[in-house]
């Protein structure tokens, strides 16, 4: 399911501004003609979508003359379907943004994080499994081709335990695949947080086996933005912009994120309460907007994209894979920053 936000509807604003301008017989003022309408797609997690409320707090995308109507999806899988059906102009996500442009199918060109310790496995003792031995013969819930699933197949091959063989890995939207672990249909689930906090809410016994910190800095799995490769032809400075907005916002989350996370909670995240906001920021690695410029250049960030890449390359069987030194625009947010 996914949920769209007409937020400010600043499109219909606009449009409705300068009929009432051109009614009185007034020019429209050049703040108003600057704005670019921009669908953007997201999930809703603090490792996608944190910078992009805090831009729209700071008054960002507006000062980009950027006019977003933001859309939420569930699943990584679906933004980039959204996107190659042309109902999205860009989005922002987690590990699937080394899937599909790997199949030809987008441009990444913006980096958000490393999703450090999002991606968790957990088990449940009461149902026989509290080790990686445990699950032999065993089934196992989660989303297969996201975060969770890339995380998932490293950790059970690094501990002896091999998917599709050893263990039968379910693939179930992640709501359901948490329902499923707390009902005990499964006794084990790969999730991303905050599904967490439900497991936790609603099944105390179980515990957490590992995370994706195990495999960090050695493997990393990056969420950030993608376009098509049409979009970015025909509107290379809107993507600029965005990266202009993004900027600022990234590294007030980074520098001050006590106040950020505070402002997240109450305006974007009021069903989420601060400890638990806090916890999800934590399991993330942020690095400031300058900083990135350095891992752009010097090939870190082609490398765990394409680290992810090879595992969508052997789970997903894609033929001919795009390199991740091809389908990753990294001039766009170098251009971005040097202005």
């Amino acid at each position: 399911m996914k949920i769209t936000h007409h937020r400010i509807s600043r499109r219909g604003l606009l449009l409705g501004t300068g009929a009432a301008v051109a009614a009185a017989g007034l020019s429209m003022p050049a703040i108003v003609r600057a704005q670019t309408p921009l669908r953007v797609g997201y999930l809703h997690t603090l490792a996608v979508d944190g910078q992009i409320w805090l831009a729209d707090h700071m008054g960002e995308w507006g000062k980009q003359g950027l006019a977003p109507a933001f859309t939420q999806f569930t699943t990584g899988l679906e933004l980039f379907q959204a996107m190659i059906g042309g109902s999205i102009d860009v989005l922002a996500t987690g590990a699937v943004i080394s899937n599909f442009p790997a199949r030809g199918q987008g441009k990444a060109f913006l980096m958000n994080d490393v999703e450090r310790a999002t991606a968790q496995l957990w088990v449940n003792p009461a149902a026989g499994v509290s080790s990686f031995e445990d699950l032999k013969g065993k089934k196992l819930s989660t989303t297969t081709g996201t975060t969770a699933h890339v995380f998932l197949d490293r950790a059970l091959r690094a501990n002896g335990v091999i998917p599709g063989e050893d263990v039968e890995i379910v693939n179930q939207r992640m709501s359901d695949a948490v329902t499923s672990f707390i009902s005990g249909a499964v006794p084990a689930v790969a999730l991303w947080v905050p599904f967490n906090v439900s497991v936790r809410d609603n099944l105390p016994d179980a515990r957490m086996l590992i995370d994706a910190s195990a495999f960090y800095p050695e493997a990393a799995i990056m969420g950030g933005w993608a376009t098509t490769q049409e979009f970015l032809d025909g509107n290379r400075e809107t993507l600029v912009k965005i990266v202009k907005a993004w900027a600022p916002a990234n590294d007030f989350l980074l520098n001050s994120s006590e106040e950020a996370l505070k402002i997240l909670q109450e305006k974007y995240y009021p069903n989420v309460p601060l400890a638990d906001l806090t916890e999800q920021y934590q399991a993330q690695e942020m690095f400031s907007a300058a900083d990135w410029v350095a891992k752009y250049d010097d090939g870190t960030v082609v490398n765990w994209l394409q680290q992810v890449t090879d595992f969508y390359v052997e789970a997903g069987g894609i033929e001919n894979p795009v390199p991740a030194s091809e389908y990753f625009v990294a001039d766009i947010y170098k251009e971005a920053m040097a202005g």
